[in-house]
């Protein structure tokens, strides 16, 4: 968990970044950014800290293993060991992202690159560095009072409820490359993996919130896909197992590989299939996953809205199931229609 009700911003620097591939320009500034002004403190540590409020760890890495050759955390290691380098490794920063915003779909945006004190962590106080770009201005009317009239203006700016991307970095766990938590609005393909994947070279955190979340994505998967092909399954016996899957993670407190298999599947050779396909998935995907592990309620809140218990009966119906699938039955009449047969102690 985060806490930011002691935090303070210690420093800012702040850049403009274009996109290299469409000819525009980086702008850089000279000095580190005022912010003396407290109302300034205010609105910055809310459009910076609001959007972290589920927090997903990450850490730097880079494609041989070795993270003191990834550029931002060689940046940001030389500003938690000397605070006065920040301008400088701001602009190192800056560079490193125009350097490699070739993509023709990547925006233009301000680049903000700021020091905060006193982030808690795990009930730990700590140093954090973050780095946010705003890509999308909003145009604003401002209304003045002058001599008992009005006068009514127009600008553009930024918008302090919607930051589009950002990373916040914890003084913590350096030789594993720090904790890390991420922010990316961008929906594009081409894109969207940018911010995490490009240029800050990221990877999950082995911890219970990752765990939890990539083996309810490995068991949806091989619900919805795999089990179809080897297996005569109907609709609503999918269902079912995603139904048992996401109720073993609720009434759970830990994680068992194989208590979960039996409770879940129930079938050896449906066990044996998905053991398969786990392997299969872990290599495929460079999952670091352990059989044992405390379950993370946060990661099972956010998971849990991406297994459907609908069934969709063409256009006319959808029929929710978040239980016993023995109250349903499938049939097909004389003359071709198909039918389910609902069954039901209480109507509300």
């Amino acid at each position: 968990m985060l806490d930011f009700s002691n935090c303070g911003i210690t420093g800012l620097c702040v850049h403009h970044i274009g996109n290299r591939t469409n000819g525009e320009d980086i702008l850089l500034s000279k000095n580190n950014h005022d912010i003396s002004d407290e109302k300034l403190q205010d609105l910055l540590l809310r459009y910076f800290l609001a959007p972290f409020s589920n927090v997903e760890y990450y850490s730097f890495t880079f494609s041989n293993g070795d993270v003191s050759m990834n550029p931002v955390y060689s940046f940001v290691s030389e500003i938690f060991k000397k605070a006065n380098t920040l301008h400088d490794q701001s602009i190192d920063i800056a560079k490193h992202l125009y350097e490699i915003s070739v993509h023709p779909q990547i925006k233009a945006g301000d680049l903000f690159v700021s020091v905060f004190s006193d982030i808690e962590i795990d009930g730990e106080l700590c140093q954090a560095i973050g780095i946010f770009k705003s890509e999308n201005r909003q145009a604003f009317l401002k209304l003045n009072n002058q001599k008992n009239d009005f006068s009514l203006k127009y600008d553009d700016g930024i918008n302090v409820e919607k930051l589009d991307k950002g990373c916040l970095i914890m003084n913590k766990s350096k030789e594993e490359g720090y904790k890390v938590c991420i922010i990316d609005r961008a929906n594009k393909a081409g894109e969207a993996q940018f911010w995490k994947d490009t240029f800050l070279n990221l990877k999950p955190c082995s911890d219970d919130y990752h765990h939890t979340k990539d083996f309810l994505n490995i068991t949806k998967n091989f619900v919805t896909k795999q089990l179809i092909e080897e297996f005569e399954v109907s609709k609503t016996d999918q269902i079912d197992y995603l139904n048992r899957s996401v109720d073993y993670f609720k009434t759970h407190e830990s994680f068992d590989k194989d208590d979960f298999e039996k409770e879940v599947f129930q079938d050896k050779g449906v066990i044996k299939a998905f053991r398969n396909y786990d392997e299969i998935y872990r290599g495929n995907n460079d999952l670091e996953l352990i059989d044992n592990f405390d379950i993370s309620t946060q990661a099972l809140k956010k998971q849990a809205k991406i297994f459907k218990s609908v069934l969709k009966l063409d256009k006319n119906f959808h029929i929710y199931i978040h239980g016993n699938k023995d109250m349903i039955e499938q049939g097909i009449e004389k003359d071709g229609r198909k039918f389910y047969k609902i069954y039901f102690k209480e109507e509300s």
